[in-house]
């Protein structure tokens, strides 16, 4: 669960005088490059899933029932003879979904905590230092479990269940940086000036904690699709036979042996999106820095 934190963030590490900075001259460098086209060619498929082959991804043929990839279906089809192609890339729009709004959930929520953490009294700090070392101390998946149980199953909830378990590792960036924003000289000026405790939250502190969180939270987005797609693996995400990555890995169990191709392109799927993703987050986080 404490993935989403950047090692670079914690430890305040540069990169060496003898490792070239791939985003030197406020480019993203080749593997950023790469990441883009690959985020792009996602946002396209979420948008406009038949410029890129996709059918209907709920259309049964049963006489073409576990057709290997060829001409007439490049990624073959399943069970019920649905094309796998149209199906990933009709996916792909409920993963981009769920990855968004999940990483905004985690983000907000995470941003309230750390900052009654940083602003509030000791009584305060401890709570919420309590909570999220609970939280720490728990695998990402369980905690999503638990509200799923509460919550019930479907898309809604795990999308919430994935926020609310990603939080506390925002919840502690901001708290943080909240602590440090506030015995700031500059804030400490706008005291002695007068100004109102919300004007100084709102101007000052706030934006030195929020910015940097915006850097992580792109490196969220690839985490939140992985553990989207593993609450619908399990069974308890968007349920079937609405396409979703997730779920056709689990549809593709029971034939690997016999149409391993039912379960490869999902999973290539939630690979190539999660990994472009973060590559894009890291390379827009030294593009800025670079800057």
């Amino acid at each position: 669960m404490s993935g989403i934190v950047d090692p670079g963030l914690q430890s305040g590490t540069r990169p060496t005088a003898g490792r070239p900075e791939r985003s030197r001259g406020g480019t993203l460098g080749p593997a950023g490059t790469v990441a883009a086209a690959a985020v792009v060619l996602a946002v396209v498929a979420a948008v406009w899933p038949s410029l890129l082959g996709g059918g209907d991804p709920l259309a049964v043929h049963p006489s073409d029932a576990l057709t290997a990839p060829g001409p007439a279906h490049p990624f073959g089809t399943d069970e019920s003879g649905r094309d796998v192609l149209a199906r990933v890339v009709a996916g792909t729009r409920a993963s981009l979904v769920v990855g968004i709004v999940a990483t905004l959930v985690g983000g907000l929520t995470g941003v309230v905590l750390g900052t009654l953490a940083g602003l509030g009294g000791r009584v305060v700090d401890a709570v919420v230092g309590r909570v999220t070392e609970v939280a720490f101390a728990l695998p990402l998946l369980l905690v999503a479990l638990v509200v799923i149980a509460v919550t019930g199953p479907g898309p809604v909830p795990a999308t919430l269940a994935v926020g609310f378990a990603t939080a506390p590792g925002y919840a502690r960036i901001v708290r943080g940086l909240v602590r440090t924003a506030r015995s700031s000289q500059v804030v400490e000026t706008a005291v002695l000036q007068g100004r109102s405790s919300g004007r100084i939250l709102f101007r000052h502190v706030l934006p030195a904690a929020l910015w940097p969180v915006v850097a992580v939270a792109t490196l969220g987005v690839g985490q939140a699709v992985v553990w989207a797609s593993a609450l619908s693996y399990l069974g308890v995400g968007t349920p079937p036979p609405a396409p979703e990555w997730g779920a056709m890995l689990a549809d593709g169990r029971t034939y690997l042996l016999t149409a391993p191709w039912m379960s490869t392109f999902p999973g290539l799927a939630i690979v190539v999106l999660a990994t472009a993703v973060t590559v894009l987050g890291r390379a827009l986080r030294r593009t800025g820095a670079a800057r």
